[in-house]
């Protein structure tokens, strides 16, 4: 039996939070407060108008 057509998975699948900080320093303290069990990347996100 199978729980349907999917495949085993046993790694996590991944995501992205897209948050508004001043500067870097507040979008760590912003990164520490993620739930992650690896590790979280920060990259800055440039605006367009």
């Amino acid at each position: 039996m199978t729980d349907g057509p999917f495949a085993e998975s046993k790694k996590t699948l991944g995501g992205y939070y897209l948050i508004e900080a001043g500067d870097l320093d507040e979008a760590l303290e912003i990164a520490k407060e993620v739930p992650a069990g690896v590790g979280v990347e920060v990259r800055p996100v440039r605006m367009v108008s």
